[in-house]
């Protein structure tokens, strides 16, 4: 009798556990079909890092830093765009066209042109570079770059975003610029050339509007340096920051 029972009993089971198995089946397929698509999807977004005010000595600068994308979770087309005006004039402004291709969950290969249409006359570049995330909050840039007269550039960029509260965000920043050789004309020197340290404190109004307080700590190295005192330049700031940061 407790064979009689227990064969069509297992015999459900095993049935259950046949049918639970393709459900896990066709719930990954599902899964993986789901990400295939959401891959051929194209997103994009428009953050403004920084648009600021820069109080130094006896006068002030306005600062952008911002970037584009638009693309899938792979491939997408990045855009780049930084500068500064001083005085009403722009004495720095350049814009980068990168397309991009990840090469894993945290890292991508970027790869265009940049085109600096200050200082001087500008000039045209060939870029090549890894940016990537490889610590919640910390964000890193390496871009090298080929341009007219056989001119060679490496900038480093790093920012690290410290949460100190749901709304309340400390940021530390770096940026260095390293040329191949000397161009007087530009004001550049063979060498690392320049460095800017910053530390800013945003409160995130919402995810898209955040104002901040901050500073500036920018200096200028080796052959630039001396080309800067030549000219009677500064080599060196300490700048008081007042700005926002925008995501669309």
């Amino acid at each position: 009798m407790t064979e009689r029972l227990n064969r069509p009993l297992l015999g459900s089971l095993a049935l259950l556990a046949l049918l639970g198995s393709e459900e896990a089946r066709a719930a990954e397929a599902r899964a993986l079909n789901g990400h295939q698509v959401h891959d051929r999807q194209v997103n994009w977004a428009v953050i403004v890092e920084q648009l600021e005010v820069q109080q130094f000595d006896s006068s002030s600068a306005l600062n952008w830093n911002a970037n584009a994308w638009i693309g899938g979770d792979i491939d997408r087309l990045w855009l780049r765009s930084e500068g500064e005006r001083e005085q009403g004039r722009t004495h720095k402004a350049e814009l980068q066209a990168l397309w991009g291709h990840a090469i894993s969950p945290w890292w991508e290969l970027v790869g265009g042109l940049r085109q600096d249409f200050k200082p001087a006359s500008g000039q045209a570049w060939a870029a090549v570079g890894i940016q990537g995330t490889p610590l919640y909050g910390l964000e890193l840039e390496a871009t090298a770059y080929a341009g007219e007269r056989q001119q060679t550039a490496l900038r480093l960029e790093a920012s690290y975003a410290i949460l100190l509260s749901n709304r309340w965000i400390l940021e530390p920043t770096l940026e260095s610029n390293v040329y191949g050789r000397t161009e007087p004309q530009r004001e550049q020197g063979a060498g690392l050339a320049d460095s800017e340290l910053g530390l800013r404190l945003r409160y995130e109004i919402s995810r898209g509007f955040a104002p901040y307080l901050g500073v500036s700590f920018n200096r200028l190295h080796g052959r630039t340096a001396e080309l800067a005192r030549d000219a009677d330049d500064d080599t060196g700031q300490t700048r008081v920051v007042a700005g926002i940061r925008l995501r669309f």
